[in-house]
């Protein structure tokens, strides 16, 4: 069972470019071993995706391996000419992609797809493919696969389109599975039942998993072995055991610390900076120094900053979290008796029509927010939580009046925002902003940071000339921690940790009170995560900000939130305050998002490490 199934050695993989050569991968080796799981964490920029994309020979066409070799089974991958290794590539070592929409065709059905791969590499009839695909749907958890075999992608939710990828990637049997960020855009539930999956494909059938993610928590859950990249190279290899209860290297140490735990007790959390610091080497590479973090600075990190401030002690009362049964950190507050909410929603309902036939008569509806109601005080962060799909961006975007509701009152400062003009409307959209999920897709290519920043500036009369709304503009940058000389740059020119920072100092551009952050995190690496979770609490803090913070993370929003609401098929589930809903969770539908949250408890990964061996040591007796 420790038989290397694939070897690489000394890799290097280049990138040829108008400004030279980019290195991406510099020079690693590592193994993966039968029937195993080999886990690759880093940083969006690390080389991780590069070296899978390697071992598959599917680099652009600027990509080339200059160095090294690619061994499976004996057998030199990167001497292959490509006709043989098409004959590898779904057969032998098979691949799942990060996002499962845009890798599957939306022209084709769900099982025409997954039929195509078994009918290249096996000699079957087209009745037999379609047999074999409804088994893998059967296997991979796909309901009812008679019928959703003839399903369109569109038709399927994200965690079945990543089941149909990964049926695929299994048609023929392969020996070596990649998975390249498998679950990053999945719900933790979603998340949870694909990990599952993996598990008990790999153990069934002795398959070896090349698992590639940059969160750690994630690796606990799956990995035997961990391989650590940062910025082409691999810094750290070994134990998943090992690396999580004893890491040496500063960059390991600093991932760990970032993620935001449901029993964290930061209110600041580390970053990667606080670890290490990196200066340019004379090889083009970085040379990294570590850091030292000291007492002061973890105190710091447990002490400083906003305390949580809770609805007043009445409303806990009434709605059944009294202040004296609750736990409560040493500086949490309440809101001042009698105080007015500065949002109250109440009953707010979207529905969008169903449509069918030939003349699109309405024969139902979708009931995406279904009487919602809560209530939000200035300086107050609520945390919107639950599944794709349960209502929660909607609700964010029917307070904004961004999708119009079909019934309910949005009371902001005591003005109905359902029955202002457009006009007015307008100038209320001054005090209420909103950071989307995808940074890239929301900022305009062609327009530089400084237009960007500076229009809604103008549209709102902000500024006495341009020079001033320039000025404006930059230290707008400074304060979210970007420089004035990005004014002149365009969306494509930054990372995605910037062009996230860039939307948050758009949504302050017109000096608003309240922000919808949805989703404004989930596609960030966790230590990118980190820096703008901290921004945001210090915007938040300077600014007197007021926040409904969106995501399907449990971890995240009890980070970030003072009091949580669990939403669940349009309707909110639970509400209360967002440290005694996860110590108390009172409905079992949260008890399932806690659960599924990952976790890297030493303890939880030494008890799955055992079980490991038993299943390994099973399989080496069963092949005896």
């Amino acid at each position: 069972m420790n038989q290397s199934i694939v070897s690489v050695k000394n890799l290097v993989t280049q990138f040829h470019t108008e400004e030279g050569i980019v290195p991406a991968v510099r020079g690693i080796s590592l193994n993966l071993r039968e029937g195993e799981t080999l886990g690759i964490v880093g940083e969006s920029g690390s080389g991780k995706s590069v070296t899978s994309f390697s071992i598959m020979r599917l680099l652009a066409g600027t990509g080339k391996i200059a160095e090294g070799s690619i061994s499976y089974l004996g057998r030199d991958l990167v001497a292959l000419s490509e006709t043989e290794m098409q004959k590898l590539r779904g057969k032998e070592i098979s691949m799942i992609f990060q996002e499962p929409m845009t890798s599957l065709n939306p022209v084709y059905t769900v099982g025409k797809q997954v039929m195509e791969a078994i009918l290249i590499h096996q000699n079957v009839s087209r009745q037999q493919a379609r047999e074999r695909t409804i088994e893998l749907f059967r296997e991979v958890g796909i309901p009812a696969p008679e019928t959703r075999i003839d399903s369109y992608p569109h038709q399927m939710s994200g965690g079945q389109k990543q089941r149909v990828m990964i049926a695929m990637a299994l048609a023929c049997n392969p020996k070596v599975l990649i998975a390249d960020e498998p679950t990053t855009a999945l719900d933790v539930t979603i998340q949870a039942q694909i990990l599952d999956l993996l598990r008990k494909l790999r153990d069934n059938r002795g398959m070896s998993i090349l698992f590639i993610t940059h969160d750690l928590g994630v690796i606990a859950e799956i990995a035997d072995e961990v391989a650590v990249m940062f910025q082409g190279e691999i810094v750290e290899h070994g134990k998943v055991l090992d690396i999580f209860s004893n890491p040496q290297h500063p960059y390991t140490r600093g991932l760990l610390a970032c993620r935001p735990r449901l029993d964290t007790k930061y209110k600041v959390l580390p970053t990667v900076a606080d670890f290490m610091e990196t200066v340019k080497a004379d090889d083009g590479g970085v040379k990294i120094i570590e850091k030292t973090m000291t007492e002061k600075r973890l105190e710091s990190l447990t002490t400083e900053g906003r305390g949580r401030l809770l609805h007043p002690r009445s409303v806990l009362k009434a709605i059944g979290h009294p202040w004296e049964d609750s736990p409560h950190a040493p500086d949490t507050t309440c809101v001042t008796e009698g105080q007015a909410p500065l949002l109250r929603v109440r009953d707010l309902k979207v529905h969008f029509p169903i449509r069918k036939g030939l003349f699109l008569r309405t024969v139902g509806h979708v009931k995406a927010v279904d009487g919602v109601s809560f209530d939000i005080f200035r300086g107050q962060t609520l945390g919107l939580v639950g599944e794709s799909g349960c209502g929660k961006t909607t609700t964010g975007r029917a307070i904004l009046r961004l999708i119009e509701p079909d019934a309910g009152e949005v009371l902001y400062d005591g003005v109905n925002l359902r029955q202002l003009g457009t006009t007015a409307m307008r100038q209320a959209r001054r005090k209420l902003q909103i950071i989307f999920q995808d940074p890239y897709g929301s900022m305009n290519p062609r327009l530089t940071i400084e237009s960007m920043l500076t229009e809604p500036m103008v549209i709102q009369g902000l500024g006495k000339s341009a020079t001033d709304r320039r000025d404006m503009a930059v230290a707008l940058l400074e304060e979210v921690g970007m420089k004035a000389e990005h004014l002149r740059r365009y969306p494509h020119e930054f990372s995605g940790g910037q062009r996230q920072r860039i939307c948050i100092a758009r949504s302050l551009a017109v000096e608003p009170e309240f922000i919808v952050c949805d989703e404004s995190v989930s596609a960030l690496d966790v230590s990118v995560q980190a820096q703008v979770l901290n921004l945001l609490k210090r915007l938040q803090a300077k600014r007197g900000l007021t926040y409904i913070f969106i995501s399907h993370d449990l971890s995240v929003v009890k980070f970030m939130a003072d009091m949580m609401a669990v939403m669940k098929e349009g309707k909110i589930v639970e509400f209360g305050p967002s440290e005694t809903i996860y110590a108390r969770p009172h409905e079992q539908y949260t008890k399932d998002l806690i659960a599924a949250t990952p976790s890297d408890d030493i303890e939880l990964i030494r008890q799955r490490q055992i079980e490991r061996q038993v299943v390994l040591a099973a399989r080496a007796n069963k092949a005896q």
